[in-house]
C-alpha cells in the first residue's frame, strides 16, 4: 500500500499549482491539429452504432510498450497496453490515464503507487478484462501545464498514431486521472467533447485550461471533501460547469460527514440523452485510492469500480434481438421504503449469449437507487439491464447475477416478465 504522502503534493508544489489554477485558462488556448479528429459521436453511440478507426483490419505494427512521436515539435512519449487477444476486426475502448504533477507513465501503467498491477491505469485494466486499449502518457516536467495548448495537441497526436494501426471503436474514447492528471481530463472534457465520450475528473482543479467548456460530454467528478490541496469547492464547480453544460438539473448532492470515512455517490437527473453526470465525494484528503472505513490509499479502493461502471454504460454494439433462450429467477428482500433484487439470468439455449440486455417493468412506487453487475437505464418504469464487460457471454447452461437496490412505497412484489435481447424468458 502507498504511504498517503506519495500521493500528496507537498507545500511549494501546492503554491505552483495555486498559480498554475489562476492562469490555467490562458495557458491553455487551443491549438488544434491541422487535420480534426474524427468526432466520438455521441449521436452514433446514442443509437448503438460502432464507428471504427483506419486501424481496423490491418494486421497492426503496435504492441505493448512505450513509444516516442513528435508532436509540436517537441519529443513526447506513451506508455501502450494493447489487450491480451487482440482482434484487428473488434472496435476496442481506448482509455487514456494521465499521472499527478511529479507522477510518470510508468506509475499509472503498472499501478506501483499503489498496488502494482491491481492499481494498473488506475485499476481501469483489470476491469476491462481485454475490452480496452490504454494509454499512458509522459507529462512534459511530470506535469500538465498545456502551455499554448500542447498537451491537448499531443493526445490528438496520439490518438491519431494508435487509431491507425489498432482497431478502435471511435464513440468509446475516454480519459481519467488524478490531480494534475484530472486537470488535464477536463481540459480535455472542455476541448475535446465531440472527441471523448466521456471523463473522469478524480480530485483536479482547472490547472491546464479549459478552452472551450460550452458542449456537453459524460462527466464524472470525485474529491475528497478533506483535500487541502485541490479544495473540493473547486471540484465542485468544475462538476457544475458540466451539469450546465449536459442540461442537468441543478442540485447540492449529498455529500458524507467528515470523519465518517464513507463516499457519496450522486447520479443528476434531467441530463441530456447520453450525457450523464455523476459526483462522487468521499471524506479523506487528497489521495486517488481511498478506500471506506480507512484512512489512505488502497488497491481495495471503491473508485475504479464506479470509474468503470460510469464508462462501461456506453456501450455501441447493442445484441442482435430475438436470439436467446432464457430462464430468470428474482429474490426480493424488502424492509421499510427500501429493497433488494438479485436476478439469476440462465441460458437455456444450445448457443453462447455474447452481449445481453435484460428488460423488465418495475411496479408502480419502485425505482433503482444502485446496482451491480450490470447498467441500468432508466431507474423506473420498463428498465433495461446491460452487460458489463466481465459478464457479457453466458455459456449453454452457465448463468449470471445481477442485481440492484430500490426504493419503494409499498409494492416490493419483482417484475413478473423479463425478455432477453428481445426474446421472453421463463421465469420461476
Amino acid at each position: 500500500m502507498l504511504k498517503t504522502s506519495r500521493f500528496r503534493l507537498w507545500t511549494p508544489v501546492a503554491a505552483v499549482l495555486l498559480v498554475l489554477t489562476m492562469g490555467g485558462t490562458a495557458l491553455a488556448r487551443d491549438h488544434r491539429a491541422a487535420a480534426p479528429l474524427t468526432p466520438s459521436g455521441t449521436a452514433a453511440a446514442n443509437a448503438g452504432t460502432a464507428a471504427t478507426s483506419p486501424g481496423c483490419g490491418k494486421t497492426p505494427t503496435l504492441t505493448s510498450g512505450t513509444y516516442t512521436i513528435q508532436s509540436g515539435g517537441k519529443n513526447r512519449s506513451f506508455i501502450l497496453r494493447v489487450p491480451d487477444g487482440y482482434d484487428r476486426d473488434h472496435g476496442y475502448r481506448l482509455i487514456f490515464g494521465f499521472h499527478w504533477l511529479g507522477g510518470t507513465s510508468t506509475d499509472v501503467s503498472t499501478g506501483r503507487t499503489v498496488e502494482t498491477g491491481t492499481w494498473a491505469y488506475y485499476g481501469l485494466q483489470r476491469l476491462a478484462n481485454n475490452s480496452a486499449i490504454f494509454v499512458a502518457p509522459q507529462g512534459l516536467n511530470n506535469g500538465w501545464a498545456n502551455s499554448g495548448g500542447e498537451d491537448v495537441t499531443f493526445v490528438d497526436d496520439m490518438i491519431r498514431r494508435v487509431e491507425a494501426d489498432l482497431c478502435v471503436d471511435t464513440t468509446q474514447r475516454f480519459a481519467l486521472g488524478f490531480s494534475y492528471g484530472a486537470a488535464m481530463s477536463y481540459s480535455l472534457a472542455c476541448s475535446r467533447a465531440t472527441v471523448f465520450r466521456a471523463v473522469a475528473v478524480q480530485s483536479g482543479g482547472v490547472l491546464s485550461g479549459c478552452s472551450g467548456g460550452t458542449q456537453p460530454i459524460a462527466y464524472l467528478g470525485v474529491h475528497g471533501l478533506r483535500d487541502n490541496v485541490l479544495g473540493i469547492s473547486g471540484g465542485r464547480a468544475m462538476r457544475d460547469r458540466f451539469v450546465q453544460n449536459n442540461g442537468c438539473t441543478p442540485q447540492n448532492p449529498p455529500e458524507p460527514a467528515q470523519g465518517s470515512l464513507t463516499h457519496r455517490i450522486t447520479t443528476y437527473a434531467g441530463c441530456s440523452a447520453g450525457h450523464p453526470v455523476a459526483w462522487a465525494a468521499f471524506d479523506e484528503g487528497h489521495i486517488a485510492a481511498p478506500q471506506d472505513g480507512a484512512p489512505g490509499d488502497s488497491g481495495r479502493s471503491w473508485v475504479p469500480g464506479e470509474v468503470w461502471k460510469f464508462f462501461a454504460q456506453f456501450q455501441t454494439s447493442d445484441p442482435s434481438p430475438g436470439t436467446s433462450s432464457c430462464r430468470v429467477t428474482d429474490a426480493v428482500s424488502a424492509w421499510n421504503s427500501g429493497l433488494t433484487s438479485n436476478i439469476t439470468i440462465t441460458n437455456t439455449g444450445t448457443a453462447t449469449i455474447d452481449g445481453w440486455s435484460l428488460t423488465f417493468t418495475l411496479p408502480g412506487g419502485q425505482a433503482i437507487t444502485s446496482g451491480w453487475n450490470a447498467t441500468y437505464s432508466p431507474t423506473s418504469g420498463e428498465v433495461t439491464a446491460k452487460n458489463l464487460s466481465h459478464n457479457a457471454n453466458i455459456a449453454p447452461g452457465a448463468s449470471t447475477t445481477i442485481g440492484f437496490q430500490a426504493v419503494h412505497t409499498g409494492n416490493t412484489a419483482a417484475p413478473t416478465t423479463y425478455t432477453l435481447n428481445g426474446a421472453a424468458c421463463t421465469v420461476l
